[in-house]
Order: C-alpha cells, then structure tokens, then sequence
C-alpha cells in the first residue's frame, strides 16, 4: 500500500511540474487548448504574466511533493501527515479549478489526490 501511495504522489508531483512548464514555457495554442480558455486571452501579455505566476506555483509544489517522497528524511507517520496536507491542498486546488476553469481539473488533480488521500488513511 506504501508503495502504492509513493508511486500515486510522485506523479502528482510530475504532474504539478508539467503543468509549470506548460504554464511558463507553453506556446500560447498549447495554453488556450489545455486551459480552455481563448487564444486571445492566453496571448495577451498580462494573461503571459498571470500564466507564469501560477507555473511558479505549481512547480514549486511539485517540487515539495518530491521532496517530501524522496528528499527529507522523516518518519513514515510524518511523512504521511505531511503528504495528507499536500494532498488536499491539490484537491482543493482542483475543485476550485474545475469549477471556475475547465471540468478536466477534476479528473486530473480532484482524483488522483482522493485517492492519494484514501491510501493514506488506508496506510
């Protein structure tokens, strides 16, 4: 089951880093098809500025939850507290995104973390 959950969370992890690259590096066709949105708006230098923001976000929190698998050398209970955290950060994140962006969000981070977060208490 710790396997499981391990291998679950570094693809969110992966995840979250694809979509910073996406967000910062991403032509603006790519952008308006993933994130729904016009091309219009995604080419706009504010949309470049906002986009970019966000790409630091989720980056850096792919990046936590990488660390938090492979780099900081805690306890397994601390390890999945603390990943319990991150894990409804992203399901948070995601019910807010599928409701205001586009409903994809709920498939790609709503589920993934629900599961997460089942083995978690499974563990």
């Amino acid at each position: 089951m710790q396997m499981l959950l391990l291998i679950l969370t570094t693809l969110i992890g992966c995840l979250h880093l694809f979509i910073m690259g996406l967000e910062i590096f991403g032509k603006p066709e790519a952008q308006a098809k993933a994130f729904n949105m016009p091309f219009e708006f995604v080419n706009q230098a504010n949309a470049k500025t906002a986009l970019g923001n966000q790409g630091i976000y989720n980056g850096l929190f792919g990046l936590i939850i990488l660390a938090t698998n492979f780099i900081l050398p805690v306890s397994q209970s601390a390890q999945n507290s603390f990943m319990m955290l991150l894990m409804l950060f992203v399901f948070g994140v995601g019910l807010y995104g599928g409701f205001t962006a586009t409903k994809k969000i709920f498939l790609m981070q709503c589920v993934p973390s629900a599961i997460a977060l089942l083995l978690i208490y499974l563990v």
